[in-house]
């Protein structure tokens, strides 16, 4: 495995925005996923090849590792490995191994599930959970507004308010959490324009209902288990953006850029 990997937690879209700029600049990424991803933008998340075996993201290819050792043969064909490592037990004895330039979490998950700053010879926690200095060396914003993608060298980002960023002028009323807790079972696809009371999807026996009229954005997958509460859409709505289920978005590009100036000030250049 070459010895200037960059790792990250985490294959969301957010994450997969990262991603695909650190690919595109010329990082050996790996990526380390959970066993049950639940992403809801899927069609600009890396993290579905934990499903589907590969994932395509604006022309990138994610490709699902079952070992360490696939990792080279991955990256010779261009492409970004994932593993199934929710714990991240493969970090440890890739840093020993002096194969890690740094660790990114990107899991999102608003606390910190395990990352520390001894993981990698630099680390990188996204939004908030993480303290720069202290479990990390940077954090980087994910609140929408003046301090997106802001670099944190000492002390959190913005805590997490449970409020949704505003999109076409609309915020909480564009997400949808489950109704109920059971299997969901889709009805509607992303990117169909939806009209307010359509019913999306069954959670169990219970109808998810669109909560606004606009384009299905993102919807959990089909056949995932969810709890009372969870989100599992997402409704865009300007009707005219349909494109934009397919793109990586502009926050997930700007936090991106945030990303790439850590490593390359301090010195982790591409391969």
């Amino acid at each position: 495995m070459n010895n200037n990997c960059v790792i990250v937690r985490g294959g969301g879209d957010l994450a997969s925005g990262v991603i695909h700029r650190l690919h595109r600049c010329g990082y050996r990424v790996l990526i380390l996923e959970c066993e049950k991803p639940s992403a809801i933008r899927r069609k600009v998340a890396f993290c579905e090849a934990v499903y589907d075996k590969t994932a395509e993201v604006e022309g990138v290819l994610c490709r699902r590792a079952n070992a360490l050792e696939e990792c080279d043969k991955i990256w010779q064909a261009g492409e970004i490995p994932l593993i199934v490592d929710p714990t991240g037990t493969c970090i440890g004895a890739l840093h020993e191994q002096g194969k890690v330039a740094a660790l990114i979490d990107a899991i999102l998950a608003k606390k910190n599930l395990g990352t520390t700053k001894e993981m990698a010879p630099l680390t990188i926690g996204l939004g908030p959970g993480f303290t720069a200095g202290l479990d990390v060396d940077y954090v980087v914003e994910t609140m929408r507004g003046h301090d997106l993608a802001r670099i944190i060298t000492e002390g959190c980002a913005i805590p997490n308010t449970g409020i949704p960023g505003m999109v076409g002028g609309v915020s909480k009323e564009r997400v949808i959490h489950s109704p109920g807790t059971g299997t969901i079972r889709g009805i509607a696809h992303i990117a169909d324009i939806v009209e307010k009371g359509q019913i999306l999807a069954y959670v169990g026996d219970v109808p998810v209902e669109a909560s606004i009229t606009g384009v299905l954005r993102g919807i959990i997958k089909d056949g995932y288990y969810v709890p009372f509460g969870m989100k599992i859409a997402d409704i865009d709505p300007r009707k005219e953006e349909k494109k934009n289920c397919f793109t990586i978005s502009d926050k997930a590009r700007c936090i991106a850029g945030s990303v790439v100036e850590i490593l390359l000030s301090n010195g982790i250049l591409p391969k």
